[in-house]
């Protein structure tokens, strides 16, 4: 009896941890709840081995999700975004309110394109800032009953070198290209801290507006499905995916042990 209240209390100070804003004080939350887990398979069973293998569980989750449903997934080697009308309000309520904001940073709405593949649907709104050479982009992704949005910055060199300012929440699915430099910041409380920071980050690379490519709008669509396919060209060159037929590819064994690093990074980052 006495195991399993003191089982309760590491568990209680981990939830309570897990209230601070304090990055470093939130992730001790998550080791208690590791150490809850290991001190729940010592009772039950009595056995250290036991106990380190239910703390070992936890990291080796993510192969559930690999081995269930990403081993079966069958992706376009080309994603062709099309024209077309924006998700309804019920589907993504906060558009008119995040299209503002961008708006209000001078950019000036450029197209609504959309992409739909076996049941997923991305949605991106794309701006341009002509005085900056600068776009960005909002994203919705929907599978099923989930959906998840973001927002983006990029800039462009003549060379087709991008830098990309975003606080999507996860880690990459695939390898970045040599010459696209991703910068998450997750931080950022509204589009201006977004741009803010992408400012900051064209600066530490000693760049300025007039080395930026001037793009013409109307070609952002295509522009984007570009750098998508080369990007999975890129991760067929280093063999996280494989051709699958009819268009498609699929993840390599080298793959899962790539999106399994990316997973136990975001579950560090974001516990």
């Amino acid at each position: 009896m006495n195991e399993w209240l003191l089982i309760m209390g590491v568990v209680v100070a981990g939830l309570g941890l897990r209230t601070f804003d304090h990055g470093w004080l939130r992730k001790s939350g998550a080791v208690f709840f590791l150490a809850a887990t290991y001190l729940a398979a010592l009772a039950l069973t009595a056995s250290h081995l036991a106990g380190v293998v239910a703390v070992a569980a936890w990291f080796f989750l993510p192969w559930l999700e690999i081995l269930t449903r990403i081993r079966h997934l069958r992706m376009p080697l080309d994603k062709p975004l099309k024209s077309g009308f924006p998700p309804s309000h019920d589907r993504f309520p906060q558009l008119g309110e995040m299209t503002s904001e961008i708006e209000a940073e001078g950019f000036e709405r450029v197209d609504d394109a959309s992409f739909e593949w076996d049941g997923s649907r991305q949605f991106m709104r794309i701006f341009h800032h002509e005085g900056q050479r600068t776009q960005a982009a909002i994203s919705l992704l929907e599978q099923g009953p989930m959906a998840l949005a973001w927002v983006s910055v990029s800039s462009r060199l003549p060379d087709g070198r991008t830098w990309t300012t975003w606080n999507y929440p996860f880690s990459h699915t695939m390898k970045l290209p040599p010459e696209t430099r991703l910068h998450p910041v997750l931080d950022a409380d509204s589009f201006q801290g977004l741009v803010a920071a992408h400012a900051e980050l064209l600066l530490a690379e000693g760049l300025d507006v007039g080395d930026l490519a001037p793009t013409e709008p109307e070609g952002f669509s295509e522009l984007i499905q570009r750098e998508t396919r080369r990007q999975v060209d890129h991760n067929l060159d280093q063999g996280l995916i494989t051709l699958s037929g009819e268009g498609t590819f699929r993840y390599s064994f080298r793959g899962y042990l790539f999106l399994w690093r990316q997973f136990l990074r975001d579950m560090v980052r974001l516990s």
